[in-house]
């Protein structure tokens, strides 16, 4: 009977995980040094880097959309991901963005039975492509280094005072039907610190950005980076899966820890074209 339960105090409020803050600094400690040397280095490096990325995307892409066949699907988005990158590379945009397309179509006909939607394979070179096309161009450039630290700053601002202000802040939920932890908290904390990001690169590195410029780029690259993350929530919530894998220690799968940069190189890279006619200076 009802009234026979045991009484329950209220669950205490959850605390901030601090034992989840320390693992993500140890892996940030291994990989953000590997990540900005390559980038620092660029040429080959930058290939590298891409193409390992590539690599490990497609994969978890095939793991979380055909779990009937994950290495199937994995490899053949992983393929024409790769070539578009390596066109892009080599400064063939206009092949780069023909692979998309047609790797797009063909990966759909390719994967037929092995997920539950075609569209699903085919999604995953639109998802993955461009975004890494974009990284390659933007660090292609003369001032490429610099743009390319700006947007890993303006993202790695973003995802970490996000974290840290939703969790100390707490708050009302930014949109919990999609993302049950993200708080509005933290999307704010997230937007101010990815704009204070900017200012400050463009300040000590001389990108010739006006601050008020700076601060919009750092905004609207903040802006992609939170679109991102909860892009892949939905993904996440499509697919019926927690994580996109369990790569890197505290973060999940890289899908898991790049899912904002991928939305924000895109984002910054527009920008780029756009400073480019002298806009901002």
């Amino acid at each position: 009977m009802e009234g026979s339960r045991p009484m329950t105090s209220p669950s205490p409020a959850k605390r901030f995980n601090w034992g989840n803050l320390r693992m993500r600094v140890v892996s940030a400690t291994v990989l953000v040094p590997t990540v900005v040397a390559a980038v620092w280095l660029g040429g080959p490096w930058i290939l590298a880097l891409a193409l390992i990325c590539v690599a490990l995307l497609a994969r978890e892409w095939g793991k979380i959309s055909a779990p009937k066949a994950p290495r199937a699907v994995g490899a053949v988005v992983g393929v024409f991901c790769a070539v578009a990158v390596i066109a892009a590379f080599l400064h063939q945009f206009f092949i780069a963005w023909a692979v998309v397309a047609v790797g797009a179509f063909l990966a759909g006909l390719i994967a037929r039975g092995a997920v539950e939607r075609r569209a699903d394979a085919a999604y995953g070179v639109v998802y993955i492509a461009p975004a890494v096309i974009a990284l390659v161009w933007v660090r292609s450039l003369p001032d490429g280094l610099w743009w390319t630290l700006l947007l890993f700053v303006v993202t790695w601002f973003a995802d970490i005072f996000a974290y840290v202000a939703g969790s100390i802040l707490k708050g009302p939920k930014l949109w919990p039907q999609i993302s049950p932890n993200k708080t509005w908290s933290g999307f704010v904390g997230g937007l101010v610190a990815a704009t204070i990001g900017a200012v400050l690169v463009a300040y000590f590195a001389q990108l010739k950005l006006i601050w008020p410029a700076a601060a919009l780029v750092g905004f609207l690259g903040g802006l992609a980076t939170m679109a991102g993350d909860l892009w892949e929530s939905m993904l996440k919530r499509r697919f019926g899966v927690k994580d996109s894998g369990d790569i890197i220690p505290g973060h999940g799968g890289l899908l898991d820890r790049v899912d904002g940069l991928m939305f924000a190189a895109i984002v910054i890279a527009a920008v780029r074209l756009v400073d480019h006619w002298g806009w901002a200076h």
